[in-house]
């Protein structure tokens, strides 16, 4: 097992009580965002040691900001420097919610409807696109309700999309070569797919003549006070300014611009941050399930935080998660090399966010995160029955 060496920031505590007589949380004062909180430090060094990964970070978030984060570990394996709150990780596909929140924008703005056809965004392609696929919705591809495959017939291919050209023609090269893919009947059933979210982008894209990675910055970090976020790996090679991401087997993978999912995929999984920058994005989701004001109207929210179906639950705002009893929105992120996950119980007035730099999917990186989750669920989140 690799030693780990962790570093701990004494700043004020967590300052809330569980009301247990109404489920709520009780706010003396909202913490200082730099301030390491030891309770999540003690939560996640076991995980760490456990997992054996490099660094592994956490947030506590309530729909007023960031209430407690812990930070355990170092930016890169057989380095000294350790990972800081203020660190950049990858959030993988959890970038899904940030893309079909830019959506609402957009609608709210009259540039995008939630019945808009890919075939009315894009009327010089009808030639290259069938009937089923131009008459898919925006709201069936922000739902995975389109009838799109969940990958192509041949994985590589999405490599071949950056020699496309500029950025909105790789985009447009996906939505032509999705029409090439075999297709189920849009609405029929949900099937998780990452060329659902980068067709929606282009429809974005096309509506206001500007590229999905400007939108974003624009339209929802910006306005959310968010200023860490960027497209793809963190930091950059030779240095350790940021933490490195790690492979499955723990080899750490130097900060190269090929070293992530391609560029056009971006809207479908390709963000990072810090840990109370996305905070940020997720207390205004949490105001947004709870009716209060945020940055969208309630009645984007309410179309945001929907399902068509109970089952399977997933959101036309890139949630997964569930109904009543104790409604949750959820997702989890991964590009092979880092791993995030998000748990959002808005009726609770609590989120729990998770991140590590190392993947993969049923690997260190995603065990120890849903391991630290649940911990951290169980400690600022408990189920009635657990207490």
């Amino acid at each position: 097992m690799m030693k780990q060496t962790r570093r701990t920031f004494l700043g004020s505590a967590l300052a809330a009580t569980w009301a247990a007589g109404n489920g709520s949380w009780l706010w003396a004062e909202p913490p200082c965002p730099a301030a390491v909180d030891p309770k999540i430090v003690a939560l996640l060094e076991p995980v760490l040691a456990k997992h054996e990964l490099p660094a592994l970070a956490a947030a506590v978030v309530g729909s007023q900001g960031l209430r407690a984060v812990g930070v355990v570990g170092v930016r890169k394996r057989g380095d000294e420097t350790l990972a800081t709150v203020q660190d950049q990780f990858h959030l993988g596909s959890n970038t899904k919610a940030m893309t079909a929140t830019l959506m609402g924008r957009l609608v709210e703005e009259g540039k995008l409807e939630w019945e808009r056809t890919v075939g009315a965004a894009f009327p010089s392609l009808v030639d290259e696109i069938p009937p089923a696929l131009q008459d898919v919705t925006l709201e069936q591809l922000l739902s995975h309700r389109s009838g799109l495959p969940g990958e192509f017939a041949e994985r590589r291919t999405w490599i071949g999309f950056a020699s496309a050209g500029p950025i909105r023609a790789q985009r447009l090269a996906v939505l032509k070569k999705a029409a090439q893919e075999k297709h189920e009947p849009a609405g029929a059933k949900m099937v998780y797919s990452n060329m659902n979210y980068v067709i929606a982008a282009a429809m974005a894209e096309e509506a206001t003549d500007t590229p999905w990675e400007e939108l974003i910055q624009d339209k929802l970090f910006r306005p959310l006070g968010i200023t860490t976020a960027g497209f793809g790996p963190m930091g950059q090679p030779g240095a350790v300014i940021q933490p490195w991401q790690h492979h499955g087997d723990g080899r750490p993978q130097p900060p190269v611009p090929q070293a992530d999912n391609v560029p056009a995929m971006g809207p479908a999984g390709r963000v990072h941050m810090s840990l109370p920058d996305w905070a940020k994005y997720v207390a205004d989701q949490l105001k947004g399930a709870r009716g209060e004001p945020a940055y969208l109207s309630k009645a984007t929210y309410e179309k945001l935080h929907s399902s068509p179906t109970p089952t399977p639950f997933y959101t036309v705002g890139g949630w997964g998660g569930r109904g009543e009893p104790r409604r949750s929105l959820g997702h989890d992120g991964c590009n092979t090399m880092n791993y995030a996950s998000a748990v959002l119980i808005p009726d609770q007035d609590v989120a729990v966010l998770v991140v590590t730099n190392q993947g993969t999917v049923n690997g260190a990186g995603q065990k120890g995160c849903r391991e630290a989750r649940e911990a951290l669920l169980r400690e600022f989140a408990p189920k009635p029955s657990d207490g």
